[in-house]
């Protein structure tokens, strides 16, 4: 099987990066190939490959590919399976070698790869990899999009060696185009607890079962010639949904880890026997039916990399498929970092929330291309940009810079003021700030916190040189004072504050 220009390149940089790093990231979209790269990787190693996997159906698909892309037989680690010595690669299980290590002298492999690499840092996968590390090179190839969780992985992996993303792939034609129709079904949400860094599964369950019909028909209205896999937040609601589905005229499957025909609901699906298949977060791995064009997630998620597994389901590209089309319902929540499709290829959350915000408006008119709403987004963020530019200057027309504010308050020392002291340039505070703008200082022509404290001792101090209004002025004659009509700000101040102590001490005598 030959390697696609990414893959080649990517095979190319983990060999490189060998040379310095024993440790290292790939990281590939789902659809985009792991497997096949990680299989030529092990055939180019001098030496055995162990590939891990954390379950069954990744680990028969990791042996099936090797063997179709390489013509290696690899051993199997599993259950009552057990993989020889002589194996050339072996594929187990993280559950099965945590119990079989002494099987296994540590320096026995030369290349480990950790499947679905962002498991790899649980206390389980670490076990493994601390009895081989020392002697192998290892390589975690994910599908993950989170700048947190590479940063995760970044405590044990020294380099991420290549990465590309899922609209790079979809714009070279490796992977489907996605549309997405936004449903005005407004799903409530709002009252559901976080667990773990997460929407609690237990509560999500219930708040959905009041929609699940009106779902249902969406299903029907908007993607009923099209094969879907809906993601629910649990088993019973996965299967209240598929009763409610048939109820209404669609063919419709659940499926879950204690289905005992699991494979053959699989084969029936594919061979497109019904239409929509549902599971309670089963699928979001090691599950791979290129034939999927529509995916429904009903599973609510803060997490991108657990979104993009979900949509991952759909985004390979097959015969006759035209495009990927995602229902996205309007979620009612009190948070709003919930992921969203925008969130697949935005940029920045910026620039997601603006996607967001445009398909929602376009709720009514049909399937939106995702390409091309990144695109407008992307040019009504500038826009928005320009136009806080244009307005800025134009409130900093009418500032004036503070070297000048100061000539015209006759301070030359804060005029000429340059910091020199570590604390004299650290920023200026939010107090100085709100005094400084009320006295038309333009900021940015502040040097920090030490320029700021001159600038203000000049204000007061040119403050306190005015003349004294003309009622403190009315008030020091009346009490006698010789030149009130002389009298500063300054001056008056002291008045007040020396008549205000005698009064005081008048009264406690």
């Amino acid at each position: 099987m030959n390697l696609r220009p990414y893959q080649q390149q990517a095979l190319d940089a983990v060999l490189s990066g060998f040379r310095e790093h024993s440790r290292q990231l790939c990281v590939l979209p789902t659809g985009g190939g792991k497997t096949v790269l990680f299989s030529h990787l092990a055939e180019q190693t001098d030496g055995r490959t162990l590939v891990l996997a954390h379950r069954e159906e990744l680990v028969d698909q990791a042996i099936d590919k090797i063997h179709k892309v390489t013509g290696i037989k690899a051993g199997k680690e599993k259950a009552e399976h057990k993989a020889t010595h002589e194996h050339e690669v072996v594929v187990a299980s993280v559950q099965s070698m945590i119990r079989r290590l002494d099987r296994w002298p540590d320096d026995h492999f030369d290349l480990i790869v950790c499947d679905e690499a962002h498991h790899s840092i649980s206390k389980s996968w670490q076990k493994v990899l601390n009895h081989f590390d020392l002697w192998a090179n290892v390589l975690g190839v994910t599908a993950t999009p989170d700048r947190g969780d590479k940063r995760n992985l970044g405590c044990y992996f020294e380099n991420v060696a290549f990465e590309v993303s899922m609209f790079d792939l979809i714009k070279q034609g490796f992977l489907s185009q996605i549309v997405i129709k936004t449903c005005p079904l407004k799903l409530d949400i709002s009252g559901v607890k976080q667990k773990a860094g997460d929407y609690d599964a237990a509560q999500l369950g219930e708040s959905l079962d009041p929609y699940l019909r009106e779902i249902a028909r969406s299903i029907k209205e908007h993607a009923g010639d099209r094969r879907s896999v809906v993601f629910m937040p649990l088993i019973a609601t996965s299967q209240k949904f598929v009763a409610i589905c048939k109820e209404e005229g669609l063919r419709a499957e659940h499926i879950d880890g204690y289905s005992e025909d699991r494979k053959g609901i699989l084969e029936r699906f594919a061979a497109s026997e019904f239409d929509i298949l549902s599971n309670a977060m089963l699928l979001t791995e090691g599950f791979d039916d290129p034939g999927i064009d529509c995916v429904v997630n009903l599973r609510p998620t803060k997490s991108r990399s657990l979104y993009s597994q979900i949509i991952g389901r759909g985004t390979r590209i097959a015969p006759g498929k035209k495009n990927l089309l995602l229902l996205d319902f309007l979620w009612m929540h009190e948070k709003h970092n919930l992921v969203r499709p925008a969130h697949l290829v935005a940029e920045s959350d910026e620039i997601a929330e603006e996607m967001t915000q445009i398909s929602e408006k376009a709720g009514g008119q049909g399937e939106l291309e995702l390409e091309s709403l990144q695109s407008d987004a992307q040019k009504q963020r500038e826009e928005k940009i320009r136009e806080i530019i244009k307005q800025r200057e134009h409130e900093e027309s009418k500032l004036i810079d503070a070297m000048t504010f100061c000539e015209q308050l006759g301070d030359t020392e804060a005029a000429e003021f340059q910091p020199t002291k570590p604390w004299q340039k650290k920023p200026i505070t939010e107090k100085q700030e709100a005094i400084l703008k009320r006295n038309g200082v333009n900021l940015r022509t502040v040097n920090g916190k030490g320029h700021a404290m001159q600038i203000i001792n000049a204000i007061y101090k040119h403050h306190n040189s005015k003349p004294a209004s003309q009622k403190q002025i009315t008030a020091m004659k009346r009490a006698g004072i010789k030149d009130a009509d002389k009298a500063t700000v300054a001056d008056a101040k002291e008045f007040f504050a020396r008549r205000n102590q005698q009064r005081t001490e008048t009264v406690y005598a």
